[in-house]
């Protein structure tokens, strides 16, 4: 590895061998030094989730002709990636965490299920810089090439900047060409949750089971939110805290008559 290249972990929830986490492989290693730890299979919508009760197993793969940078498939999360990179894989810490590119929004509430998210938070929680990056395209053949310049943009302001103690980014890029994107507008997050249902359905043996099924409603009406920019065409940075304690609501907690 070299000394004057910055040591970049590359990781997603989509598996290792999803388009998305080959195209930001390829972005960063004209950036720095990549190592890949990735899961094995799709972990999207695990949020946070950890290998607990379960073997976890981390193989060297070799999934490119180039001998340039080492990659590692994980049985676990994408959180359990970060982990083992850190504790077992890495000889020092990373100067930076790269988590996608997803397949599909990780915007306004989505944040809180994401696997890709999971992996930056994780990284962030460790003092590592941490950026997840996502393409509101969820088709397997996403055109992810527009996505190049924007992220390149981003990851060398990180590296350059660092970012603010206890925040990751959360990096969302609409389904447009290059041309067609007017820039970068860092955002808040918009106020927005899922109205969902469940589709019951029964097996052939009886039981019954059940799909997932909803619809996505924004509240907000803002201009300043991740939904309002994407929208419009911007690719939206939101920076996100792994602290979730509500501060503001301290005070008034602390007016109630807890101690008698």
């Amino acid at each position: 590895m070299s000394k004057k290249k910055p040591l970049i972990l590359v990781t997603n929830d989509d598996g290792i061998t999803a388009p998305g986490i080959r195209h930001l492989i390829s972005i960063m290693k004209k950036i720095g030094d990549v190592v890949v730890i990735a899961p094995d299979s799709p972990q999207s919508g695990m949020g946070h989730a950890i290998t607990l009760n379960d073997n976890l197993y981390c193989d060297p793969v070799k999934l490119e002709e180039t001998e340039d940078h080492k990659e590692y498939s994980c049985s676990g999360t994408p959180a359990d990636c970060v982990k083992i990179a850190k504790q077992e894989i890495l000889k020092r810490k990373p100067d930076l965490c790269v988590s996608g590119i997803n397949h599909g929004s990780n915007s306004s509430i989505n944040v809180i299920y994401s696997g890709t998210m999971s992996a930056a938070v994780e990284a962030g929680t460790e003092g590592i810089p941490a950026i997840g990056f996502s393409l509101l395209d969820y088709s397997l053949s996403a055109n992810f090439e527009p996505t190049t310049k924007f992220i390149e943009t981003i990851v060398s302001n990180v590296l350059e900047n660092g970012l603010p103690k206890g925040v990751v980014l959360n990096v969302n890029i609409p389904k447009l060409s290059a041309k067609e994107i007017k820039g970068i507008k860092v955002c808040r997050q918009a106020k927005a949750h899922w109205v969902e249902e469940f589709d019951k359905r029964t097996n052939p043996q009886g039981r019954d089971y059940y799909w997932l099924t909803g619809k996505f409603v924004n509240e907000d009406k803002g201009e300043d939110t991740d939904e309002w920019a994407l929208e419009n065409g911007y690719v939206s940075v939101v920076p996100v805290q792994f602290d979730l304690t509500a501060h503001h609501s301290i005070q008034e907690l602390n007016s109630w008559q807890l101690n008698d």
